[in-house]
């Protein structure tokens, strides 16, 4: 063959190569989340990463969203983010695939908003342990989306002493350490995955809900409880993630954009969580539901027996390493 030709031949191969590499760059991507309808504060959350993303990329990476229940319920959705048939998250995320995931959910570890914004925010002490912990698991942590305290919200009755706590059965997820904790409370626990709650509390399977910030409880459950008790404790988060096989195939440009734009969600949600929650609140005042909150000096002594309680079994489940890392940075109560 001449060489002219064959040096046409590479150039074509050259060109067809670049189109393809350029090609392989665009691409169309599902977010989801395993909690949060379309106008919930999770919905407008995600949007405005897929905004960012695409505006970010210049089209290049087409986002599609999935809400609450669209591909599934909590566990088969974390499945498939995990699988890499969702590629993006903002989530409650399943214990299922680390225990080491529990840490979101250690009992009494933080008392305020600025003890959790010291731990989630840019840099924060929790972050870098979540993110190896994400990493051995294939996915790619961002950080927080934070909610605010939770609680226990019941209909019926409540419980101010681990005595009348005793009397009320409560659901809670199914995540490591979540039933412990109320446990070491004093209620009963049952775990039920999300989308089973409502009709769990309306038939009185359970007498309420023990897991959630109150933005939930007022949301989907106002018309069965009468209360809501904000025991806190936990600092409910959802997490911004990425699938780390799409994380992996992305240019360095791209994986900008999409942490850059995670980063912003994040700051979002810390500037938007207080006020958000506080209105809830007034909501629930609004259509009936007694709120209580305990007062620092009230819940003392219960931090302390649940952490006495829960904290040695997160020792052996998740880790003695991490848990004198909780220990050294935890808020005193």
């Amino acid at each position: 063959m001449p060489i002219t030709a064959l040096k046409t031949l590479a150039l074509a191969a050259g060109v067809s190569l670049i189109a393809l590499t350029a090609s392989a760059q665009s691409m169309t991507i599902k977010l989801a989340t395993d909690s949060g309808a379309k106008g919930s504060p999770t919905g407008d959350a995600m949007e405005k990463w897929a905004s960012l993303i695409e505006e970010g990329t210049k089209g290049d990476i087409k986002v599609n969203i999935f809400y609450q229940n669209e591909l599934g319920g909590q566990q088969e959705i974390f499945d498939l983010f995990v699988a890499n048939d969702v590629q993006l998250m903002i989530n409650w995320p399943s214990t299922s695939y680390d225990e080491r995931i529990g840490l979101l959910y250690t009992p009494y570890m933080l008392k305020s908003w600025d003890d959790a914004f010291n731990a989630y925010g840019q840099g924060g002490w929790l972050n870098g342990i979540l993110d190896e912990v994400y990493s051995d698991i294939g996915l790619k942590f961002f950080g927080a989306w934070p909610e605010g305290f939770n609680g226990v919200a019941t209909k019926g009755k409540y419980a101010k002493s681990l005595e009348e706590a005793a009397s009320l059965k409560v659901r809670v997820p199914t995540m490591f350490p979540m039933a412990e904790s109320l446990q070491a409370m004093g209620y009963q626990t049952a775990s039920i995955d999300w989308s089973e709650t409502f009709t769990s509390i309306q038939t009185g399977v359970v007498d309420g809900d023990a897991a959630n910030v109150i933005y939930w409880d007022y949301e989907y459950f106002r018309d069965t409880i009468n209360y809501y008790n904000r025991t806190r404790q936990q600092f409910i988060t959802g997490v911004i993630s990425a699938n780390g096989e799409f994380w992996a195939g992305l240019s360095d440009e791209q994986k900008k954009v999409v942490a850059d734009a995670a980063q912003v969600v994040m700051q979002d949600g810390f500037d938007a969580a207080r006020t958000i929650d506080a209105g809830y609140v007034e909501k629930a005042k609004e259509v009936g539901i007694e709120y209580i909150e305990p007062s620092d000096s009230d819940l003392a002594p219960i931090a302390r027996k649940v952490r006495d309680e829960v904290w040695p079994q997160m020792d052996k489940r998740i880790g003695q390493e991490i848990m004198d890392k909780v220990r050294a940075n935890a808020a005193e109560f």
